[in-house]
């Protein structure tokens, strides 16, 4: 299998993980919830098409170990970034330059990852902001889907999961200056 130039970092609410079927403990870590619906084989294949991947999401580090793991996904995940750890949010930059950092990357190689995320003013603005494509999954109601700010205009819109490796595939044969 060819290792494939993009990289791309997922977040897990609404975009792997159905955020109305979380199950939390009283601490706030998040024990159990059910996956989007074709979020398992969107991850699968992207993995076995030769994307590396990585988790960039807000919350406790538990929390996603807890649900990656129940749903045998944990190690197809090549690095988490959560901002327990970093100490910051999305979109603050110092989540995405964590999880750069994670991947080996530069700031300067941004533009060689892409930025899967249900959260305009989160995920999209955020990976706007620091020259990452950025793909907004618009499956759920749950969140605004209409920018408020040129920040929160996703390079890319998908409605399913399974329209993540097309594009994905499609991206991968642009020339850089074109995403």
């Amino acid at each position: 299998m060819t290792q494939r130039r993009l990289i791309v970092l997922l977040d897990c609410g609404d975009t792997l993980i159905d955020e109305g079927t979380e199950i939390h403990h009283d601490s706030g870590v998040v024990l159990s919830g059910e996956l989007v619906p074709g979020a398992e084989r969107m991850v699968q294949d992207v993995v076995e098409a030769g994307f590396r991947i990585a988790l960039v999401a807000d919350g406790r580090d538990a929390s996603f170990e807890n649900l990656l793991t129940r749903h045998g996904l944990l190690d197809l995940f090549e690095t988490l970034t959560c901002s327990e750890a970093v100490g910051a949010e999305k979109p603050s930059a110092r989540m995405f330059t964590a999880a750069l950092g994670s991947l080996d990357l530069t700031e300067s190689e941004a533009s060689r990852c892409v930025m899967v995320g249900n959260n305009l003013a989160r995920d999209i603005a955020g990976a706007n902001r620091m020259g990452i494509t950025s793909i907004h999954l618009a499956w759920t109601d749950r969140y605004p889907k209409d920018p408020v700010g040129p920040d929160e205009i996703p390079d890319h819109t998908i409605s399913t999961p399974a329209e993540l490796l097309p594009l994905l595939r499609r991206l991968e044969d642009e020339p850089e200056s074109s995403r």
